[in-house]
């Protein structure tokens, strides 16, 4: 297996582990547990890592296109949404929101559920763009 299967296959792994932290964290209860919490943020850390990694190494070999780089963008704003509502969640379950509307707190909690699949979706779309196109 070359490089190119060994990025996608650390990208899922890497996935894989934010996700299975993320349902331990959830499953956990409020407040949230701080170990797994920090677990969770440290690999979500290590994936943002490695991908800027990636992204880097790529536009060494080769100058990035215009739609490499609009995929980018949108990998990075989606992974930082991710991100934010997961601070905000983590806020929420430390009573630290009671003042906000239900609804807000609601559709916080929405986002954060539903942004890591399209983060997923994205960096699949991102990787594709960056590795198989530059063959």
């Amino acid at each position: 297996m070359g490089p190119i299967g060994s990025h996608m296959i650390n990208t899922g792994i890497f996935f894989l582990f934010i996700f299975l932290s993320g349902f331990w964290l959830s499953r956990s209860g409020k407040p949230y547990n701080g170990i797994i919490f920090n677990i969770h943020k440290l690999i979500g850390l290590a994936t943002g890592i490695f991908l800027i990694a990636t992204v880097y190494r790529t536009h060494q070999a080769t100058p990035l296109s215009v739609d490499q780089i609009t995929a980018i963008v949108v990998n990075t704003l989606l992974f930082f949404l991710t991100i934010v509502a997961g601070g905000l969640l983590s806020v929420a379950a430390e009573g630290e929101l009671k003042n906000v509307n239900q609804t807000v707190r609601t559709a916080i909690s929405v986002v954060h559920k539903i942004s890591p699949y399209l983060v997923v979706l994205s960096t699949a779309v991102t990787l594709y763009l960056l590795i198989f196109r530059n063959l």
